[in-house]
């Protein structure tokens, strides 16, 4: 006869293997390191869920490591879209863009955006324009007040990069392709809303109850997380919100992937163009009816 200590189905036996494992998976799960980045992604929304971390504690960590695997390229102001002074131009040709854009850096260039001479500060125009209006004669030369331009090449780190615009006190930095043409420039502020998400200033849309901002030409800046609905109530348009309940979301299926900044799509009679963008999803379109063919043949 077989002896009941050799017997597998023995009560003691079948209880005692499933605690020992379900022991040994606790021993693991809380000694062992992550094996890799995914792993530890789990982990931290495993926590979040626990209530360990709060979902913007969360979002900030994950934006770090977001960008420490991102390029200059893959978030910069492209160089169709750069904002630009030209030194051969007096400050008054350049002031009205100044102002409009609300930007508080921009680079300077020869004629040529392949050719950047340096960073102008907008409130260093103050000097210029209290010396004009006080009717000096005092020699004014815009290049003394002038800030060196950084360059770095497309495939710069984000976080080497964040790094050096810390050590280094620089706010703006131009990037060059692999011939040294600029493709475009990075500010210490892109970066940072990888991380932290988007950062609003008095130039952005603020106020929750203004989704829509008409502009001159037909044009519009829209948030994207304006509702469909809103948006065709706006614009006379009829897209479903069957699918997805934001005009970003309509952006985004239609494309099959988060844009970039930049990134143009018509959808309907309507043409998209990204403002603003990051690892997650998007902030803000720029938006202009798509003129028909009638429309575009001169009286």
């Amino acid at each position: 006869m077989q002896n009941d200590d050799d017997n597998p189905s023995d009560s003691t036996g079948t209880a005692a293997a499933p605690a020992k494992s379900f022991l040994n998976r606790l021993s693991e799960a809380l000694s062992r390191e992550p094996s890799s980045r995914q792993e530890l992604v789990r982990l931290l929304r495993e926590s979040q869920r626990r209530d360990l971390l709060d979902r913007d504690a969360l979002d900030m960590i994950e934006g770090v490591l977001q960008v420490s695997e991102m390029q200059a390229r893959d978030i910069m102001v492209p160089r169709a879209q750069m904002h630009v002074v030209d030194r051969n131009s007096p400050p008054e040709a350049y002031l009205p863009m100044v102002i409009e854009t609300g930007h508080s850096r921009f680079p300077m260039i020869d004629g040529d955006k392949d050719k950047v001479v340096g960073i102008l500060l907008a409130k260093d125009l103050l000097r210029y324009f209290r010396q004009k209006e006080g009717g000096g004669s005092a020699y004014f030369d815009i290049d003394d007040i002038l800030r060196p331009p950084v360059f770095i090449p497309e495939a710069k780190r984000l976080n080497v990069l964040l790094r050096e615009f810390r050590v280094n006190r620089n706010h703006m930095a131009i990037v060059v392709d692999e011939y040294g043409g600029v493709s475009g420039l990075l500010t210490i502020e892109d970066v940072l809303e990888q991380i932290v998400g988007e950062i609003a200033d008095e130039h952005d849309i603020e106020a929750e109850d203004v989704m829509i901002m008409p502009r001159r030409g037909g044009e519009s800046i829209v948030k994207a997380l304006t509702p469909i609905e809103d948006f065709n109530a706006h614009f006379k348009t009829d897209f479903s919100d069957e699918e997805v309940d934001t005009i970003g979301g309509l952006v985004m299926t239609t494309m099959g992937r988060l844009p970039k900044r930049g990134e143009k799509i018509d959808i309907g009679d309507m043409h998209f163009e990204v403002l603003r963008a990051d690892s997650r999803r998007v902030h803000l379109l720029k938006v202009k009816p798509i003129a028909s063919p009638a429309q575009q043949v001169s009286p």
